[in-house]
């Protein structure tokens, strides 16, 4: 019985414990240890006593509330109240901060000038009311007896903010200069009404300066007396008029002279070297205002910017740079003599020229503006150098003492004896223009301006948040030290911890572009030059790039070279510009609206704007017939623009032999490059060999664009690749640069003969990654967004570099285009393509038999019998093949009309072959 107690009470502690277990929570595991205890030693007489310890362990319920919830319903309709409150009021703040800036700005100046109304009744008409006297405890309290003045300042600063709202940068000036004026004057105000303190009463202070009057004049009459506080304050009143109205000390006189002359007081007086001062002071001031106003604060910005980020300068340093003069558009007037009086006179047009186009002017062209004195020649008398009956400014280089084409004159030298004039030689037959006159290239004014972008945004903030969170999340020892933002895309730089690989980063590639939102990420490891990844990723808000921004960079100013172009704006922020004569070649390719035409569109508008004929001509190719056709017409061109693939074949077969002639002159007269040629022939070193009737003349640059090489490719294969490879591989020395275009770069259009001789390349977005490796033998072009961007890889780089597209628009171009046009007509080489119907005709219906024609042509002439079975005989074709030579010459009229099994009557005579040949052959009968 003891026995089965004894389990009993084991199995009733056990079951206590287990309930112990359940009710407790902390004491879930202490309870095995319990039941193992009861089993062992615990008597059953004491299970009682752990239930009741269990039942005191049980958390006692909460007692009803008094108030039956009436508390906690009150406050919970207090807190919905509040937070819909304050939710509305969050919504029109971020309502407000989202709407367009203008409105902003307008919105403040009709506050200040509803401020202003309100202000004025209270002052000026004595308000009745708590508005009323609202405005005389704070405006009369504070002002004082010049509280009539408020109404004004507050409306003045109203209606500037209305007229001028895109000149925000002045505002901070402005309200320091007017704070000090107002506490000068009322400063002294209040020590000419006696110094009234506090203690005489409020109408006493309000007779006076006002609170502010009080505030400025007590401090000073208490510490050092009247007497030194009334120039304090009157320096104090100075300094705000300065401020205010942006004078410096030293130009006080100078302003108030200037305010003279236009109030006539004072007569005006002309002092060369102040004048020479006031026009750099306005060329910089003209300068300043035409740059936006977020370039004139990027300063500001970048010292209020984190450390970290550092955006780039190399756009603001380069649009900083004092520019050298470009060639002026200056035409003197055709058919008459150019004296003395009319070079000064171009020289002065030259000036307000060079400072109309952004530039600051030559000082050779300033000094002869400022005195130098010149006789005036007598009318008739020729301008040494230049033919009779000739305008002045033909080619080569111009005498000593005479005017160039570009229209300045050359003051280096000492004029000539007009007695021993000697006249220019002729053009060269090669390249010839339509007579020596004087071309003025096109004003940049022409082309829009754009204006510096921007280095930084709150997009780019964002961006650098969740890079780093990436990196934190990933537990890469990695961190964003800095950005630079070009316009389409900005590339952040990532320096590594130590010990950490850079695949940690390549291999985080999509879990970034999920990150930022963006597929199109591109990863460059490390950046070229620094020791850092860059991650480059398009800017939600992408800028345009204008050409005339590139065009008027200081680097194009700086060298004059005519093939100088422009490309567009790099991922740092500065310009891309490249020589075609140092590429020597360029293939330029991409996908349907990639941007490639507008490329296209900017090489030949940079060398219109930047070459005259004499420099640089051009040979245009646009199979499409539809890009190219604003350009006919201009003087540049030595070939109307070719749009029959089969005529752009002879055209580049042309330009091999124009490549040969002129290595037959670099051979003749022992010079390696064309530049030296043209060099020496400008000096007068290189003279043709007696006997000989050709004229030299320095050879001008030979441009050849063709649009869309994969027409070409189609029509003529073999004979287009033969000629690119030939021009490709000798011609840059000769002067003779080619750029290729397609929007299918495929291994049949782009072959390895045509890639092994074009070092540079140019591709913008791809559709593929093969097209990519065609272009740029590497992966990057499929990553491209397109709109212009493009990878840019010139002759000699490593890796490309990222750069958005310079764009021009239509209208510029046609601005161009007519300028050009009325300068010159252009001269068309007859012999760059044979334009004949006859050849049209003999090539479709010839085909690959024209050696057969002429060969079954002679034969018959010379033989005078026509028969098709001598044909096969002496030819050793086929019955068919007879037979079809014999239709060929019967629809040419050399044998007549079939008679049956006799032979043709021949209708050209022996003598006549020549000419035969000749229409055969589509050339003109010698």
């Amino acid at each position: 019985m003891a026995s089965r107690t004894s389990g009993k009470g084991s199995q009733g502690t056990a079951g206590t414990a287990k309930r112990v277990g359940r009710t407790a929570g902390p004491a879930k595991k202490a309870a095995p240890a319990k039941k193992t205890a009861a089993k062992k030693t615990a008597p059953a007489k004491k299970a009682p006593a752990k239930k009741a310890v269990a039942k005191k362990a049980a958390a006692p319920k909460p007692a009803p509330s008094p108030t039956g919830g009436v508390y906690r319903l009150a406050r919970a309709v207090w807190l919905g109240a509040a937070h819909a409150v304050g939710a509305m009021f969050r919504g029109i703040g971020r309502g407000a901060k989202g709407l367009d800036p203008a409105h902003r700005k307008d919105g403040i100046a009709l506050l200040l000038l509803g401020l202003a109304l309100v202000v004025a009744a209270g002052t000026w008409s004595n308000l009745r009311g708590p508005v009323g006297d609202l405005v005389e405890m704070l405006v009369t309290g504070a002002f004082g007896r010049l509280d009539l003045l408020v109404p004004i300042l507050l409306g003045a600063i109203a209606v500037r903010l209305i007229l001028y709202p895109e000149k925000p940068e002045a505002n901070g000036r402005i309200v320091i200069g007017l704070s000090a004026l107002v506490i000068g004057v009322l400063g002294q105000v209040h020590i000419a009404c006696g110094s009234p303190g506090r203690g005489d009463g409020t109408t006493a202070m309000q007779d006076a300066g006002g609170l502010i009057g009080w505030a400025a004049s007590k401090p000073l009459v208490y510490t050092m007396g009247e007497v030194l506080a009334v120039p304090l304050l009157l320096l104090l009143t100075v300094f705000g008029l300065l401020v205010v109205t942006a004078t410096p000390v030293n130009a006080i006189p100078q302003r108030l002279r200037l305010l003279g002359t236009k109030l006539g007081i004072l007569d005006p007086v002309y002092d060369p070297d102040a004048d020479e001062e006031s026009d750099d002071e306005r060329y910089d001031e003209q300068w300043r205002e035409a740059l936006p106003a977020r370039s004139r604060r990027s300063s500001a910005r970048r010292s209020e910017a984190p450390a970290e980020y550092g955006p780039d300068q190399a756009e603001a340093d380069a649009l900083s740079k004092r520019r050298r003069p470009r060639r002026p558009s200056v035409q003197p007037t055709m058919n008459r003599t150019m004296d003395a009086v009319d070079v000064a006179a171009a020289a002065a047009a030259a000036l307000d020229g060079a400072v109309l186009n952004g530039m600051p002017p030559s000082p050779i062209v300033a000094d002869l503006t400022q005195g130098v004195s010149v006789e005036r020649e007598r009318p008739g008398t020729p301008v040494p150098g230049a033919r009779e009956g000739e305008p002045v400014g033909g080619g080569g280089k111009p005498e000593k003492g005479t005017v160039p084409s570009g229209g300045v004159p050359d003051l280096t030298k000492p004029a000539p004896d007009r007695s021993q004039s000697q006249p220019l030689p002729a053009r060269a037959e090669q390249l010839q223009l339509s007579g020596d006159i004087t071309y003025s290239l096109p004003s940049l004014d022409l082309l829009e301006r754009g204006g510096p972008g921007k280095t930084r945004s709150a997009a780019n903030d964002a961006i650098v948040a969740s890079l780093t969170n990436v990196f934190t999340e990933f537990k890469v020892d990695a961190a964003v030290t800095g950005f630079t933002r070009g316009p389409t895309v900005t590339r952040y730089e990532v320096e590594l911890g130590p010990a950490v690989k850079v695949e940690r980063i390549t291999a985080l590639a999509k879990n970034i572009a999920y990150a930022v939102a963006s597929p199109d990420v591109r990863i460059i490891s490390p950046i070229p030059g620094k020791s850092a990844v860059g991650i480059e990723i398009p800017n939600t808000d992408r800028e345009m790039v204008n050409l005339g921004d590139v065009l008027r960079l200081a680097d194009a100013a700086e060298d004059d070279h005519p093939m100088l172009v422009a490309l567009g704006k790099d991922v740092e922020g500065g310009y891309v510009m490249a020589n075609l004569a140092k590429m020597p070649h360029v293939l330029v390719a991409g996908a349907t609206g990639s941007g490639k035409s507008s490329c296209i569109n900017c090489l030949i508008t940079s060398v219109m704007v930047r070459a005259t004929p004499d420099d640089v001509r051009m040979v245009l190719v646009d199979p499409k017939r539809v890009e190219l056709t604003a350009y006919e017409g201009i003087p540049h061109l030595i070939t109307p623009i070719i749009t029959n693939p089969k005529r752009a074949a002879e055209a580049l077969q042309w330009v091999v032999r124009e490549m040969d002639l002129r290595y037959d002159d670099l051979a003749a007269f022992g010079y390696r490059h064309i530049d030296d040629f043209n060099q020496a022939v400008r000096n007068g070193k290189v003279k043709p060999p007696e006997g000989s009737e050709r004229e030299l003349s320095p050879y001008p640059y030979l441009l050849v664009i063709v649009d869309e090489l994969a027409d070409l490719m189609m029509v003529a294969p073999r004979d287009v690749e033969d000629a690119i490879v030939r021009i490709t591989q000798l011609a840059r020395a000769a002067g003779i640069h080619l750029v290729l275009a397609t929007q299918r770069p495929s291994v049949d259009v782009v072959t390895g003969l045509i890639k092994a001789n074009v070092p540079s390349r140019l591709a913008f977005a791809t559709s593929s990654l093969a097209d990519s490796r065609v272009i740029l033998d590497q992966p990057g072009a499929e990553k491209l967004i397109g709109k212009g961007d493009g990878l840019f890889l010139p002759m000699g780089a490593n890796k490309p570099t990222r750069m958005q597209g310079a764009f021009v628009t239509e209208d510029e171009v046609a601005a161009i285009v007519q300028h050009c046009k009325d300068q010159m007509a252009p001269v068309f080489r007859e012999d760059v393509v044979v334009d004949t119907a006859k050849k049209r005709e003999i090539d479709e219906d010839i085909g690959d038999d024209l050696d057969l024609l002429c060969q079954a042509a002679e034969l018959v002439v010379s033989t005078q019998f026509g028969s098709t079975s001598m044909l096969q005989r002496k030819l050793r074709v086929g019955f068919a093949k007879a037979g079809r030579l014999m239709d060929l010459m019967e629809s040419r009229n050399i044998v007549g009309p079939s008679e049956g099994s006799k032979a043709r009557d021949v209708m050209v005579k022996p003598d006549e072959l020549g000419g035969v040949l000749a229409l055969i052959r589509g050339e003109t009968a010698s």
